[in-house]
């Protein structure tokens, strides 16, 4: 009998053992599920340097990344560097302190970074460029998101050869190009040259540096009219086309819009009839669109500024500590004088 009850408490002793153990370890697993689950819930924070807003194409890209963030759950710190770089490095260091997740920004040149990245990668922070490139180690970046710069200058040099292959005689071009150490600039200027140096007809007279601004693109304007001045016969400014050092300009190969839409507005405040002047722009701004359609511009290669939903995309795979392409272009097309324009759906910048 005794034996008998001994045997029961024993037994019984294990059953609570295994209970308490059960207990214990679905104790732990749901603690460790809790913990996970609140881990996978916190909001990714990205920090966001972008280089101003000097254009419309500039605030629709800021936007979209604002967008796309709120849509995805992604905290942003921000900050506009105002076109200067020691802004942006400034804001990179702020975010690497604050320990965001990632790092996302537009540089403003290509040169000079190195030191700041590297303090990033000490940190753990990775990097992703956008819209423009740098010369650095690329270890020291996750990858590039932005435009292929190097096709939108090809684009706009085959609208040009295919628009002038009739043509005898040189085709005389006058560049406004952007941001001087700028990748995108390089890039597009690079693109260009490589077409029409097919065809020894087209000549690049001059290249000036516009910024990328459309108060400077007014001011080149003037400039290229007051100089038909110095050499006419009687002092007036020649109506009948754009001049520089007594040559005709037959093409304007312009880096982007905010410079060429300052340009027309100096044509159109003076009078000058540039209907046998090529004009070719870059971006597809809303209104760069318009002047297409008004016969005020031959060609508009689009550089798309809603990068925000693809850039989320990146971030969300970093976050999980995925690997991300080196590079990644967004989709881009072209814009002509040969177009159905009532195909066309507004830009929204």
């Amino acid at each position: 009998m005794k034996s008998k009850i001994k045997f029961t408490l024993a037994l019984s002793f294990c059953l609570l053992a295994i209970m308490a153990m059960s207990l214990f370890f679905a104790f732990l697993f749901l603690s460790f599920k809790g913990k996970s689950s609140e881990k996978t819930q916190e909001r990714i924070i990205l920090g966001f340097s972008q280089i101003g807003s000097e254009s419309a194409w500039r605030t629709r890209n800021t936007q979209s990344i604002f967008e796309a963030a709120e849509a995805n759950g992604i905290q942003i710190l921000f900050d506009d560097a105002q076109q200067k770089q020691e802004n942006q490095l400034k804001a990179i260091r702020s975010f690497i302190v604050y320990q965001v997740d990632v790092i996302a920004f537009v540089p403003i040149v290509e040169e000079g970074w190195d030191n700041v990245l590297q303090e990033a990668k000490d940190a753990d922070i990775p990097v992703i460029l956008v819209d423009r490139k740098i010369n650095a180690d690329p270890s020291l970046y996750a990858g590039f998101l932005g435009e292929d710069g190097l096709e939108e200058g090809r684009r706009a040099a085959r609208f040009l050869l295919n628009k002038c292959k009739n043509k005898i005689g040189p085709v005389q071009i006058y560049e406004m190009s952007g941001t001087e150490n700028s990748s995108v600039v390089r890039d597009r200027a690079k693109g260009f040259r490589e077409v029409i140096s097919t065809d020894s007809k087209f000549k690049i007279i001059h290249s000036e540096d516009g910024d990328f601004l459309r108060s400077r693109g007014k001011e080149i304007a003037e400039k290229l009219i007051e100089n038909t001045r110095q050499y006419s016969s009687n002092g007036r400014y020649k109506s009948d086309g754009l001049y520089i050092e007594k040559q005709k300009i037959d093409a304007v190969y312009s880096h982007n819009d905010s410079m060429t839409l300052g340009l027309l507005d100096t044509i159109d405040n003076y009078g000058i009839n540039t209907k046998n002047t090529i004009i070719i722009s870059v971006d597809a701004e809303q209104k760069s669109i318009d002047a297409l359609k008004e016969g005020k511009l031959n060609c508009v290669v689009e550089c798309n500024p809603n990068l925000g939903p693809m850039l989320m995309n990146l971030v969300k795979q970093i976050a999980e500590g995925k690997t991300i392409p080196r590079i990644t272009y967004n989709s881009e097309t072209c814009f002509t004088e040969d177009d159905d324009f009532s195909q066309y759906q507004p830009r929204g910048y």
